[in-house]
């Protein structure tokens, strides 16, 4: 048993170093038979341990990287991560999703339930059935513990072996390339070959499981392929290094061959197409573009050609102007989009955006206010509640709603970040300093948090019930620590 803890010690730190987007997989589909998930995955790393190298994980990955903020596109993804979850074969439901701001084609999976996706995905996936099967072959990936098989796989090589391991995988998904690669060769030239037969087994497993799971939730499961062979065309086209997706998931021919066979026998039926998904990928697009007046050329030039999805380039139009800083014809887009679409809630949130962004907040407050009595828990329009009481200069107001949405979304940083400063703005100190050790938490900087924890209990010493809060968030601090340590 020390053994293993050391491995898994040795593990974690080496994910603590680097900030890693997915498990890496080889380079070429094979026959052969799947891998059994017995004890010996469970002897070597159990369900809880997994669930929280996970989540210490993603503290330090948070710290890392720019998450993408958008609350609309944040609210939509979860949304459908979740419903793809029911029809999976995950039996943990605690999932937690991180979105990166980065072009690149990218979707990824650590275990303990998170699931991560570059906002560059939506570049490359046409319609929300191909982005589905991407998060439903990363949740299977989850389901069947990878991870933890992987781990026991390797129980047969040393020490430093397995280590090394985990550390090339971290950097290979991280920078791909030359680095990633040369980690792996150094620590596992002896054992490679075995490695490669079992990972290449994973994308197998995850490619059936989770094309399984897009069928049962009523997707396309042609999509799979779809998918697949999108990536294979950017492939080929690569000059450079492909995608960091394909360094990962690598598709060959054979790949898309399978999941065409997979889906001969189902039977013929019409799948709708998903207009929110049309929206968001505008969203993500825009978001993405530092050309705001390229933007605009591109989606006017759709417009006129009469593109299928002609309410979601009149969308994308309208954020590429907003982008541009030409409200006035933002304006007049989205006026447009409500009125042929009344009930489309996030042409109302882009409506209410506009309004701040000329200064009529309290234009905007009137209308989130009859929003959020038809949708009281909407999270993307609570946000941008906070932002126009902040705006306005109410700021007890807006610290008042996000603290209720901190309940809700404990484990959102962005949340905490967006606390602490409107805290000070509102004469709450020890508020302040509360709301940065929950944010400080969250991205793994426990000496930060418990430095303004300490801070937040001499401000409140006098006072009984906040100073007893005060001491058991720092008690819990210390177990939080204690645990990582005795991973």
């Amino acid at each position: 048993m020390p053994r293993v803890q050391h491995i898994l010690c040795r593990s974690l730190c080496c994910l603590f170093l680097s900030a890693a987007v997915s498990w890496p997989q080889p380079t070429l589909a094979v026959d052969i038979e799947l891998p059994v998930l017995g004890d010996s995955a469970s002897g070597i790393v159990s369900k809880q341990q997994e669930h929280m190298i996970g989540r210490s994980w993603l503290k330090a990955f948070r710290s890392r990287i720019n998450e993408h903020q958008d609350p609309l596109l944040k609210q939509y993804l979860e949304q459908l991560l979740y419903n793809l979850a029911t029809f999976s074969e995950l039996e943990d439901p605690r999932l937690e999703l991180v979105i990166v701001n980065n072009p690149t084609m990218n979707a990824f999976a650590v275990p303990g339930g998170v699931v991560g996706v570059h906002t560059g995905l939506f570049s490359f996936a046409e319609t929300e059935d191909q982005l589905s099967s991407v998060l439903a072959h990363e949740l299977a990936h989850l389901s069947q513990r990878h991870f933890a098989r992987g781990l026991a796989e390797r129980r047969k090589y040393s020490t430093l072996s397995m280590g090394g391991l985990l550390a090339g995988l971290v950097i290979a998904a991280t920078v791909g390339g030359d680095a990633g690669t040369a980690a792996l060769t150094v620590t596992q030239a002896t054992a490679m070959d075995g490695r490669l037969r079992y990972s290449r087994a994973n994308e197998q497993e995850a490619d059936r499981i989770g094309l399984q799971a897009l069928q049962s939730a009523g997707r396309n499961p042609a999509a799979a392929a779809e998918m697949f062979e999108n990536m294979l065309v950017i492939t080929r086209h690569s000059n450079n290094r492909p995608p960091e997706f394909l360094l990962t998931h690598p598709v060959t021919e054979r790949r898309i061959a399978d999941a065409r066979n997979r889906v001969m026998g189902a039977p013929l039926r019409h799948y709708p197409t998903s207009e929110e998904y049309h929206l968001m990928r505008s969203r993500a697009l825009v978001a993405l573009s530092s050309e705001p007046a390229s933007l605009i050329k591109n989606f006017q030039l759709k417009i006129d050609q009469r593109h299928r999805q002609r309410e979601a380039q009149l969308y994308g139009l309208a954020l590429a102007h907003i982008a541009n800083k030409d409200y006035p014809r933002a304006r007049r887009l989205i006026d447009q989009l409500m009125a042929d679409n009344p009930d489309q809630l996030i042409f109302r949130h882009t409506d209410v955006e506009i309004d701040m962004a000329f200064d009529n907040v309290d234009g905007a407050l009137r209308k989130l206010a009859r929003l959020l009595a038809v949708n009281p828990d909407n999270y993307p329009l609570t946000v941008l509640q906070s932002d126009a009481l902040w705006q306005a200069r109410r700021f007890e107001e807006s610290s008042k709603v996000l603290r209720a949405l901190s309940r809700q979304r404990s484990e959102d940083p962005n949340i905490w970040y967006r606390l602490a400063e409107v805290s000070g703005l509102a004469g709450d100190i020890s508020g302040v300093h509360r709301a940065r050790a929950e944010y400080f938490v969250l991205v793994g900087a426990f000496d930060l948090a418990r430095k303004q924890l300490a801070k937040a209990a001499s401000l409140v010493a006098s006072d009984f019930k906040q100073s007893a809060i005060v001491r058991q968030r720092l008690r819990d601090l210390a177990d939080m620590e204690d645990r990582v340590v005795k991973l």
